[in-house]
């Protein structure tokens, strides 16, 4: 395993829109394991992997229950609403409020190949939208008010 280099805000490669990935070869799962020491590393809650300068649909998600690991995640489910304070390991130094959904159901491929239905409420709906956004080439600042510069 080893720490990779997180993208900041001006790098293109975050405005890019992520490849699936076809099959789990032994390069994905090790880019997986050095995501999560990488989030680990900078008390990150989620990475995505065009934060480390791949361009795959794979993100790793710890709200504090252990890394969830999605490969070719895909949102099928919404309801709600809800809005809280945002930060990103590639927007350093600022957060903003977004809104997202209360609730979201994702369908998603584990390290292993198999599809799994994960669900999240409130701060992981927060982080799987937040996380999936980075696979579109999106920034949380695309969708946040009052956007805040921390000293």
């Amino acid at each position: 395993m080893a720490r990779r280099k997180i993208r900041i805000d001006e790098d293109i490669i975050l405005r890019k829109v992520s490849r699936p990935i076809d099959e789990i070869t032994p390069k994905i799962k090790a880019l997986v394991e050095d995501m999560i020491e990488t989030m680990i590393y900078a008390n990150g809650v989620g990475l995505a992997a065009p934060q480390v300068g791949v361009l795959r649909r794979v993100v790793v998600i710890d709200v504090g229950e252990g890394p969830v690991i999605m490969i070719n995640p895909e949102i099928i489910e919404t309801e709600g609403e809800q809005e809280g304070i945002e930060g990103c390991l590639s927007v350093p130094g600022k957060s903003g409020t977004v809104t997202r959904p209360f609730r979201v159901v994702a369908k998603a491929t584990d390290i292993e190949g198999k599809e799994f239905i994960i669900e999240g409420e409130e701060f992981m709906a927060r982080a799987i939208c937040h996380e999936l956004d980075h696979l579109e080439g999106k920034l949380y600042t695309d969708i946040a008010v009052d956007i805040i510069t921390e000293e």
